[in-house]
């Protein structure tokens, strides 16, 4: 599923949706993905790789599934009942958007 997601990424991208380098890591079950998101380009890598991430998350792949290919949004009682684990919820969006979602 990861590697789906990452494939999808490139033809989604949107320019412009953040003006700063922004970098996103996100744990979904045993995998491992950053992302940083640039106002004109971004970068994937599997692994946590070496940047300070702005934002970390951790879910489990069948709720990554469902916002990434459902369009789900996650409300509030997904994050208390820790079903995502997120430092930085309001970055999630963003994210989203700069992908189309």
């Amino acid at each position: 599923m990861i590697d789906q997601i990452i494939a999808e990424m490139r033809p989604s991208y949107r320019e412009g949706v953040f003006t700063q380098s922004t970098c996103f890591v996100f744990f979904v079950g045993d995998d491992t993905i950053t992302v940083t998101i640039g106002s004109g380009s971004y970068a994937v890598e599997k692994g946590a790789g070496d940047a300070k991430a702005d934002c970390s998350c951790k879910t489990g792949p069948e709720m990554f599934r469902k916002i990434w290919f459902d369009g789900y949004r996650p409300g509030i009682m997904d994050f208390l009942s820790k079903e995502i684990r997120c430092d930085a919820p309001l970055l999630l969006p963003q994210f989203l958007k700069a992908f189309g979602r």
